[in-house]
């Protein structure tokens, strides 16, 4: 499965935003956009007005990285949101905030989608009695989640749930008991659970060119 393996802190650089993709050092002055909030490379410093297509790459860029996508599954979500019906950039958003990863990840799981891709991959996650190890699966309302495993893995994920807490909560959309490791599908996520501001429009203009 491919999947990006470079420093991650470049990309929220490039974007001039945070987008969360290595936890807890996010929130933290260790943060490389705060020491350096400019894109990296050498031409990183200059400013110039960008382009109104280079607003849209940007956008489309920004949003797949926050979900850790690569452009060919990018594409397959925006093409079955462009088939569902309703607003196909809201639809696209709905879809990214349905896939497993990152709903153990805003259940407040893990600090990261990256980790929360992790813990799905390595068979901790069950829906119902089924384990499910595909990041990409797509929950529906009233699906059931809990977390299983050893112990140890148990009570750092806990630890997680402490610890995130701290600094975010998570949406109306799920029900999470903490004690069980238990996610209940209350809703589909509706657009105004998306915290991080996106400008969805520029990404279905993109792609409808």
């Amino acid at each position: 499965m491919a999947r990006y393996i470079e420093a991650r802190c470049r990309l929220c650089r490039r974007e001039g935003m945070k987008l969360f993709l290595k936890g807890e050092k996010c929130n933290t002055e260790k943060c490389p956009l705060i020491k350096r909030p400019y894109p990296p490379g050498f031409h990183g410093k200059r400013q110039s007005k960008p382009s109104y297509y280079a607003l849209q790459l940007r956008e489309k860029q920004k949003v797949k990285r926050m979900y850790g996508i690569l452009e060919r599954q990018f594409r397959r979500f925006f093409s079955q949101a462009a088939k569902s019906k309703g607003t196909t950039g809201e639809t696209l958003l709905q879809l990214l905030e349905r896939r497993l990863d990152n709903v153990v990840y805003r259940a407040l799981f893990a600090f990261s989608r990256s980790q929360a891709r992790q813990i799905v991959r390595h068979g901790y996650v069950f829906i119902g009695e089924k384990r499910v190890d595909i990041p990409s699966y797509l929950v529906e309302e009233g699906t059931v989640i809990q977390i299983k495993g050893k112990e140890n893995m148990l009570k750092q994920i806990r630890q997680n749930i402490e610890t995130n807490s701290k600094e975010r909560s998570s949406p109306s959309w799920l029900s999470v008991d903490k004690n069980n490791l238990k996610i209940e599908i209350l809703r589909l996520p509706q657009r105004e659970d998306i915290t991080i501001p996106i400008n969805e429009q520029l990404i279905v203009e993109l792609y409808s060119k």
